[in-house]
């Protein structure tokens, strides 16, 4: 049986995400068997899209399609937007599609995170007068949220450090300000900034751009940037040996604490929720799209802080160009609307609300 393999991107806006994204697919070949027949796809955004590289493995004679979320934790996109297409494209070819799992809590990822953080150490400042800060993707699932918290946990364990405080990007609670401005509080003489991502674009600068806002009102503490996980050939294995797994006697579960399977605490509403995707309405639409840049943003100075995304649920912004693209999903591309159930902290001050006060500065 001739095997396929599709590495499923979420897409961005930022065409430098989108070029990590393909170069780290071109590394993982070597890892997988040679008869393989590799390639990737996008959910949204960038080409070419999922639908495409199922295309080109079925042309191409593959009978099973070994399909991996290229994400680090399983939320709306690994458990809703992914699973729909696929299953959509096996039906309509009667081809055999396997879904595999999110890259997860993982031992090889937290050694390729313990390596981008020490990569900014030295022995200036011990470890037990450094705060560590690991901030997450956020979404609106608490399952991938947990999971930031666990990853922070085994690093914070693991290296040593005297504190550590965990932040978001984006959707949930605490963002990346509001985080920063609490750690500033504790008194380490040095803090070490590490954002837990695959990949650059608009939220690594987001996180970069709070880190020296925050770190220029507070210049008796050390700030250090870390870089985001990229292709670390840990990162690789890791991918790698989710899409072998899917070929072992027992595939492992591809959920735990899932909000639609399981009560989980303050989301009871959503066990059964009817699980299907809305990218195809933005399919393809890269990183040129109008409004994708920054620079085209009156409320924004430097980087992107959020602000957009609340003008826009207020109705008083009308442009719409959503570069943040802070979706999980909170979004509204001003041209469709999704009915995922409302996030039920989105009042939160320390969450998305935290953005309005960087308006006046």
């Amino acid at each position: 049986m001739k095997t396929g393999v599709l590495l499923c991107g979420h897409g961005s806006r930022s065409s430098s995400a989108v070029s990590e994204f393909a170069t780290l697919a071109e590394k993982l070949p070597p890892l997988l068997p040679k008869e393989w027949m590799c390639t990737h796809g996008y959910l949204e955004f960038a080409n070419p899209v999922l639908r495409d590289g199922l295309d080109e493995l079925r042309e191409a004679g593959c009978e099973r399609i070994l399909a991996v979320p290229g994400m680090l934790f399983a939320a709306m996109h690994a458990k809703n937007d992914i699973p729909t297409v696929l299953n959509t494209y096996a039906a309509t070819h009667g081809i055999d599609v396997h879904y595999g799992r999110e890259l997860g809590v993982d031992p090889k990822m937290i050694a390729a995170a313990a390596a981008r953080i020490e990569a900014v150490l030295d022995d200036a400042v011990p470890r037990h007068e450094t705060c560590l800060v690991v901030i997450g993707r956020g979404a609106s699932d608490p399952d991938a949220n947990g999971n930031v918290a666990k990853i922070a946990r085994m690093l914070h364990e693991g290296m040593g450090f005297g504190w550590c405080e965990v932040g978001f990007s984006g959707v949930t609670f605490p963002l990346v300000e509001p985080c920063l401005e609490h750690v500033a509080k504790l008194g380490y003489r040095r803090v070490v900034v590490f954002p837990y991502f695959l990949f650059s674009g608009i939220l690594i600068d987001r996180i970069y751009g709070f880190t020296d806002r925050v770190a220029a009102a507070h210049p008796e503490i050390e700030f250090r940037k870390a870089g985001y996980l990229g292709d670390h050939p840990q990162v690789l294995a890791t991918f790698a040996e989710r899409v072998t797994e899917l070929v072992g006697e027992v595939p492992p579960p591809n959920c735990a604490m899932c909000k639609y399977r399981t009560q989980v605490l303050g989301f009871e509403a959503e066990v059964g929720a009817v699980q299907e995707s809305h990218h195809h309405l933005v399919e393809g639409q890269g990183a040129s799209a109008p409004g994708s840049n920054v620079a085209d943003c009156a409320l924004c100075e430097d980087f992107c802080t959020g602000l957009c995304r609340l003008e826009a649920q207020n109705g008083h912004h009308h442009h719409h160009h959503h570069h943040g693209h802070d979706h999980d999903h909170d979004h509204d591309h001003g041209h469709h609307h999704h009915h995922h159930a409302p996030y039920p902290h989105a009042d939160h001050p320390h969450g998305p609300e935290s953005a309005r006060k960087t308006r006046v500065r």
